[in-house]
């Protein structure tokens, strides 16, 4: 009889009773992922009811090899410019809500009796949100397109990134089990340190290596190529001291920078769900339902904190970003389940042997209760807004409209705080680059260098001059590189601060002197690497127009590659932003459409939806704040502006509520600002008309905030006032440097 390896067989096994409770839970419209968790549960060694996995350890590594899927998977879409994108609302909003929920779910914890380190692991777990539950919700509710969806998009990209941060942390208090500040502050440094020197090094490898590969790449071996770099940056990650997620999670964001992110992350997923499924099943294989019984209580209380706390913590974050209260509870009450990452922190806790064994099961049961009811609580998010708005205080409603909208003015950025920023960049980023330089040249080239001259060794001079020429574009850029100039040149006329930019100069060539010693003395005596020091020094500053040169080489291939997909793909997707629940959204207009050949004038759409067409992208040919007599023919891809009812009704009548891909080229996208009308503003006393805001921003006024009053789409002759805050929409640069000008008048 032919032997069937176990494995085999448990697999079988698993992914049957994975499609069948599957199709049961799509046919109730219910998450799948709560399906692979009752699979798991039924083929687990705690119910009896079908047959049981044999070998629990090799399901284990295919879970493990999930989790790695999973978190790649999660690179890809994450992309750190999309970090940057999210602004500082997600960020402020995320940062609020993930410590108050870390607090909280310890200070729980301890309320029920649990030991320090259980109660620190719930802390973690209730900290972050499912993404894939929020997204599933989103697109079943058909509300991706909403002002709030924005918010929370960019809320689930910083919870992401800090999740990485939460798994090394809690791992280093696991090992330490002790609070330990400096072995934080260390491996938060060393975190950052290998974040930014993987980053820039397949940011300046990976692109050029898949551009130039592509003509040899066909699908198969494009996925090979992606899942091989992805395991190949885990067992750097894990040679690192950091965990295999942390490195898949790298590797997808920088493969997310590339060109073929897209097709990377489409062949990726079919492995991702395989895989993600075998880590959910095995997450319900941990289901004992005897230990749920006798913690059915906690089950309850941390459900009703996780519902409650979550919701809370993020309406007040996105209130101090300066978030509507609308959009602010309809955030709030999205985020308020946990997920896949919480089961990775409590899979954690239990691979380090540091939490009880009932902590996953109750944080699988907390996580069940609140995906059911995630759609439930977004769609009671409205009417809730509504009930709030009825009862606060007027004056408190006043007070949140006016911080909002002070909050989303644009500022204009001092000199100082735009070359400080500059110089913590350019300082933080070379730093980084030529310690990583220096030490991967001690410890991997010198051994293999061994050039022996008359029982002399002399690998460690022709180590040294390799690394040396590594080294000298970093240390030009690090100690000469000229950072901020524009800012500079201001701050430089004015003569009282010219001793403070002096001196920040000279502490970049200190660095720079610094890091040369470390250098030398990693290959050299003491005595030799301060001789050498100068004379590197002196070499650098000799040779500095040939090293910039080669420097302005090495930034140009970087920056191309970084930009190489914006290029590409362009940015004119669907933009949110927030005057007055207000916000972008990007249609194209069907040939069956009933605006088809009909002027704005005769659509009235202003007057019949509230909306406002921005912008018609006709083949590329763009219509900036098109005049009334503008036809609108099949084809045409318009940004229209208005509230969520309003787009609402409006695309219902287009009969096309399908938003744009990002397939559309736009290197200026249009956008929403407001700017606040100073005392010494020459817009001060004249009307619209004569501002000129339409032909200097190609744009149109939507409406002016007055002494707490409100003006929808005001008419040209409309003067404006000191006091006014405007909103215009236009295109991104011409409206940005309209508004800077006028701040800085």
């Amino acid at each position: 009889m032919i032997h069937l390896p176990p494995l085999i067989a448990d697999l079988a096994l698993i992914l049957i009773a994975a499609a069948i409770t599957t199709l049961i839970f799509k046919k109730l419209k219910q998450p799948l992922v709560l399906g692979y968790i009752v699979a798991g549960l039924l083929v687990g060694q705690h119910v009896s009811i079908l047959p049981n996995v044999s070998d629990e350890a090799n399901i284990k590594v295919w879970s493990e090899i999930g989790v790695i899927f999973l978190l790649f998977s999660l690179g890809l879409e994450f992309s750190f410019k999309k970090l940057i994108k999210v602004g500082g609302a997600s960020s402020i909003t995320a940062i609020v809500e993930v410590t108050f929920m870390v607090f909280l779910g310890y200070f729980i914890g301890k309320m029920m009796g649990w030991s320090t380190m259980d109660s620190i692991f719930l802390g973690g777990i209730l900290s972050i949100s499912s993404t894939t539950i929020i997204i599933r919700a989103f697109e079943e509710l058909g509300i991706k397109g909403q002002q709030f969806a924005g918010l929370v998009f960019g809320i689930l990209v910083v919870e992401d990134l800090v999740a990485i941060v939460l798994l090394v942390l809690l791992s280093t208090l696991a090992v330490s089990q002790q609070f330990a500040g400096g072995e934080m502050l260390g491996s938060v440094l060393k975190l950052v340190f290998f974040l930014i020197a993987w980053f820039v090094t397949g940011i300046f490898f990976l692109p050029t290596l898949l551009r130039t590969t592509r003509k040899l790449m066909n699908e198969e071996t494009l996925l090979v190529t992606a899942v091989g770099l992805c395991l190949l940056m885990v067992v750097l990650a894990t040679h690192a001291g950091f965990s295999p997620a942390l490195g898949a999670f790298i590797m997808g964001s920088i493969l997310a920078e590339t060109t073929q992110a897209e097709k990377i992350e489409h062949l990726v997923k079919p492995v991702k769900e395989l895989f993600g499924a075998v880590f959910f099943i095995s997450v319900g294989m941990l289901i004992d339902p005897a230990m749920l019984i006798k913690y059915a209580g906690p089950v309850m209380i941390i459900t009703v904190v996780t519902l409650m706390g979550k919701t809370i913590s993020t309406c007040i974050g996105a209130l101090v970003s300066g978030q509507p209260l609308k959009t602010s509870v309809q955030a709030g009450m999205s985020l308020a389940q946990i997920g896949e990452f919480s089961f990775i922190i409590a899979q954690l806790g239990l691979s380090l042997k540091v939490t009880s064994d009932f902590l996953y099961p109750v944080a699988v049961a907390v996580s069940a209760v609140t995906t059911f009811t995630t759609p439930y609580m977004i769609r009671l998010s409205a009417p809730m807004y509504e009930k709030l708005a009825g009862v606060l205080p007027h004056r408190w409603k006043t007070y949140l409209n006016r911080y909002s909208a002070a909050a989303q003015t644009i500022s204009v950025v001092s000199d100082w705080k735009q070359l400080l920023r500059s110089y913590f960049m350019n300082t933080v980023i070379y730093f980084v680059v030529i310690l990583s330089i220096i030490l991967l040249s001690y410890y991997y080239l010198l051994p293999l260098i061994n050039i022996k001259i008359d029982g002399y060794n002399y690998g460690r001079i022709v180590s040294a001059a390799i690394t040396l020429v590594l080294l000298l574009p970093f240390l030009w850029a690090l100690a000469f590189r000229r950072v901020s100039n524009e800012a500079s040149s201001h701050i430089w006329e004015q003569k009282k601060y010219r001793g403070p930019l002096l001196l920040l100069r000279v502490s970049r060539i200190i660095l720079s002197v610094i890091l040369i010693g470390f250098f030398i003395d990693r290959f050299f005596s003491y005595t030799i690497a301060v001789l050498v020091t100068a004379i590197i020094l002196l070499l650098v500053f000799m040779l500095r127009q040939r090293i910039q040169k080669f420097y302005n080489t090495i930034e140009e291939r970087f920056f191309s590659n970084f930009n190489a997909r914006d290029a590409r793909v362009g940015n004119i997707n669907k933009s949110v932003l927030a005057p007055w629940d207000a916000h972008l959204a990007v249609v194209e207009i069907h040939a069956h459409s009933p605006v088809t050949g009909k002027t704005l004038q005769e659509l009235a759409l202003r007057e019949q939806y509230g909306v406002n067409i921005a912008l018609v992208n006709r083949g590329g040919r763009k219509l900036y704040a098109p005049d009334k007599d503008t036809r609108l023919y099949p084809g045409d891809v318009i940004t229209s502006i208005g509230t969520d009812e309003q787009l609402e009704k409006f695309n219902s009548f287009l009969e096309s509520a399908n938003e744009v891909g990002t397939s559309l080229e736009d290197t200026d996208p249009i956008v929403l600002r407001q700017f606040l009308i100073g005392k010494q503003s020459r817009l001060a006393g004249i009307n619209i008309r004569e501002a000129g805001i339409r032909e200097r921003t190609r744009g149109i006024v939507l409406g002016i905030e007055r002494k707490g009053q409100r003006l929808l789409n005001p008419e040209s002759n409309t003067v404006l006032d000191a006091g006014d805050i405007v909103w215009a929409a236009g295109s991104g640069k011409m409206l940005n440097a309209f508004i800077k000008e006028q701040q800085q008048k």
